[in-house]
C-alpha cells in the first residue's frame, strides 16, 4: 500500500510542476534518476543488513560517558582504591 501512495503522490508532484511551470523536484536525466534510485537501493540494504546483523564489537562502545564498560569499571575500582590503582591491602 505505501509503494501505490508513493507512486500516485510522485505522479501527482510531477503533474503540479508541469502544469504550473515549477523545476522538478528530480534529477532530469535519466543518469540523475538512476544515482538516485542506487543510493536509496543501497541505502535499504544496508539498513536490512544493519538490522538482521547483531553488533560484533558492542562491549567496546562508549555509553553516556564515552567510555567503554570495561574501562569504566576500572577507573570506578581505581577511585575506590582497589587493585587498578596500585595499592595493595594486606
Amino acid at each position: 500500500m505505501k509503494a501505490v501512495i508513493g507512486l500516485v503522490l510522485a505522479f501527482a508532484l510531477g503533474f503540479a510542476c508541469r502544469a504550473f511551470g515549477i523545476p522538478s523536484p528530480a534529477p532530469p536525466v535519466i543518469m540523475g534518476a538512476l544515482l538516485v534510485m542506487a543510493m536509496t537501493i543501497g541505502y535499504v540494504l544496508v539498513d536490512r543488513y544493519v538490522a538482521a546483523h547483531p553488533a560484533q564489537h558492542k562491549a567496546d562502545c562508549g555509553g553516556p560517558s564515552g567510555l567503554a564498560p570495561s574501562a569504566s569499571h576500572r577507573e570506578a575500582v581505581a577511585v575506590q582504591g582497589g587493585p587498578a590503582s596500585g595499592s595493595q591491602r594486606p
